[in-house]
């Protein structure tokens, strides 16, 4: 199986890959268009500032490839906030594939960090054989309760901590650093 993770300046990709190889995968980290399109999975990291990382990847014409991928697509943190309609942060337009403004947290400690419980709206594949669905969070904007949220985390108000649309899986928390309830998270990716 070829797993490529996206090259962009934002990402954490070195935990991603380590946590791949925990399961036996060694996955590619790329920004070349033609080897994305290529891979079986594709995840889309996040760890960054959304002007910035949507620059680079318009930059680097990767914006319009990513919407028109068909494999299985996983977006984790700011990746799946950047599959969204646009963000606060920097007023910026993201990719819209889920049609949903991710908005800052109001009222609430930012960032919301620490560990956290995700309720299962639509029995998300992404779950699957999860009995304690506890992830790692760390973020300060997050995705509103959408037709495409198929779970959803608590902090101060309820928001989308997974969303999911045809091929495409974002997750607001790390699974790559969420213990074995994210390697698990990770391998139902795989298994799609």
């Amino acid at each position: 199986m070829e797993v490529a993770i996206i090259k962009y300046n934002g990402g954490n990709t070195r935990s991603v890959l380590y946590s791949l190889e925990r399961l036996g995968i060694t996955a590619i980290v790329t920004n070349d268009a033609e080897q994305i399109r290529k891979a079986d999975k594709v995840i889309f990291p996040g760890v960054g500032e959304a002007g910035s990382a949507m620059q680079f990847l318009k930059q680097h014409s990767l914006d319009v490839m990513i919407q028109s991928l068909a494999q299985p697509f996983l977006g984790i943190c700011l990746g799946m906030q950047l599959m969204c309609k646009s963000s606060e942060e920097s007023n910026t337009n993201c990719l819209g594939i889920f049609d949903v403004p991710v908005i800052r947290f109001r009222g609430e400690k930012v960032p919301h960090m620490g560990w956290n419980t995700v309720s299962n709206r639509s029995h998300s594949v992404l779950l699957k054989n999860i009995t304690d669905p506890y992830f790692y969070f760390v973020h300060s904007f997050y995705a509103p309760v959408v037709n495409d949220t198929a779970a959803t985390t608590f902090y101060g108000s309820t928001f989308s901590s997974i969303l999911q649309k045809a091929n495409f899986y974002g997750v607001q928390f790390h699974p790559e650093k969420s213990s074995d309830a994210g390697s698990t998270l990770i391998q139902n990716f795989l298994n799609l």
